[in-house]
């Protein structure tokens, strides 16, 4: 099998950049997990906080060039707080561009919520730093946010990193599309910067949010959640490209895709976040869906794509219908999905949307569906539909296109930002 010889030959290519020294006993599918990521069981009392840093090497990464990110890496584990008002610890890293900022003021930062990645701590944002490309027998990952993060740190922005809750840190599960899980995260990993050793960015400087994806919707959430958890964060502007507004608009995409087995993360965080959701699900799932859940909660997204293709939720629960059926069917785990919904808080700050109008796994309709609601409480929304042509149903092609085609024009709308160019909502042609 052509995948089986590539996947041998990369694996013995990059071996070298797997080493682990014997104190690192965690490991997950064949990757070890540093001991840094160990949450302690005391946690600072301010959101934002820093519990640890270390300096990290990172490694080059645009395919066919041997670059290294234009930037100094110090990976940082800070203290946010969950949807349950629970103390949680976070990882990611910052970067410290080496490019001086030539703009006003103190030079700025971007906080980066990136797409996808999975649900195995080894899918962490910031070891992709360290190793673009993991591949062993048990797990394969990407590191594609890679790409946006040189973009904006050869402009002499700061890039922070957050790998979210629960991914990386090994005290817990990965809470996925959580809503408040992941604005929490992204807030707080801009007040965690300023406090990184060595870090230029100040309490003064300007902060941006950019996200595509899993992303979008860590972006769009944090936006809305600004102005009442972070008001010293000096928020200038939020690119949310594809966000999943509504889970069960969302879930339906996702079903039956290349990356079907996303649907199983987003059950296992949420199962996590409320515990009593668990016996609803355990009375839903056959034996083959409890499997699933259990395999993919150390999966990567490259390992869903090829273990879960086009998988169908339907086979997964006892009814033979889809999860998403059975969820409407269901008021208790329907209600907590509802509570994820995005657009139903005004963000103070200027927000971008953009969405793929072919985009058939993160629906284009919702997606768009979230600027006509921030347009409605009054928000400055700049929308932005990108098009294209249908380039496969289902299978992520319509989805990940329109991310390549959008990454220039949404770091200058965000430049454009940090340099208080004016700027006027186009709400009135969503």
């Amino acid at each position: 099998m052509p995948y089986v010889r590539r996947t041998a030959a990369l694996a013995a290519a990059l071996a070298l950049m797997a080493t682990a020294t014997p104190a690192e006993a965690a490991v997950s599918r064949g990757v070890v997990i540093p001991a840094f990521y160990d949450v302690p069981a005391s946690l600072p009392a301010a959101n934002g906080a820093i519990v640890r840093s270390q300096p990290m090497t990172i490694a080059w990464w645009l395919p066919g060039i041997l670059s290294s990110l234009p930037a100094k890496a110090t990976r940082v584990m800070y203290k946010t707080t969950d949807s349950t008002g629970a103390p949680a610890g976070v990882t990611g890293a910052y970067l410290e561009p080496k490019t001086a900022w030539s703009g006003p003021g103190p030079r700025p930062l971007v906080v980066l919520s990136p797409g996808t990645q999975g649900q195995g701590d080894q899918c962490a944002p910031s070891m992709g730093l360290e190793r673009p490309i993991t591949v062993t027998g048990e797990t394969f990952t990407i590191g594609y946010e890679n790409i946006a993060m040189n973009k904006l740190l050869s402009k002499g922005v700061a890039v922070m990193v957050t790998d979210y809750v629960g991914l990386g840190a090994t005290d817990r599960l990965h809470t996925y599309v959580n809503r408040i899980d992941q604005g929490h995260a992204a807030l707080d990993a801009a007040r965690a910067a300023r406090s990184v050793p060595g870090a230029t960015v100040t309490a003064q400087s300007k902060v941006g949010l950019y996200g595509y994806s899993q992303g979008g919707g860590s972006t769009a959430s944090a936006a809305e959640l600004q102005p009442t958890y972070a008001p010293d964060v000096q928020l200038a502007g939020a690119a949310a490209g594809a966000p999943p507004a509504d889970l069960k608009e969302t879930l339906k995409g996702i079903d039956g895709s290349a990356i079907a087995g996303a649907a199983g993360w987003s059950l296992n965080g949420f199962v996590q976040a409320y515990p009593q959701l668990r016996p609803y699900v355990d009375a839903e799932t056959n034996a083959a869906g409890k499997a699933a859940l259990k395999d993919l909660s150390t999966m990567c997204t490259g390992d869903i794509i090829f273990k879960y293709p086009f998988a169908k939720s339907s086979s997964w629960t006892v009814s033979g219908k889809p999860m998403s059926a059975v969820i409407d069917a269901n008021p208790a785990v329907g209600a907590v999905l509802d509570q994820q919904r995005l657009g139903r808080l005004r963000p103070t700050a200027p927000v971008r949307v953009s969405t793929g109008v072919v985009d058939d796994i993160v629906p284009h309709a919702q997606a768009r569906q979230l600027a006509v609601d921030w347009c409605a409480r009054g928000a400055n929304v700049t929308y932005v539909p990108v098009p294209g042509l249908n380039l496969g149903n289902k299978t992520v092609l319509n989805h990940v296109t329109p991310m390549i085609k959008d990454l220039d024009p949404a770091t200058t709308w965000l430049m454009d930002r940090f340099a208080a160019k004016p700027i006027a909502t186009n709400c009135g042609t969503v």
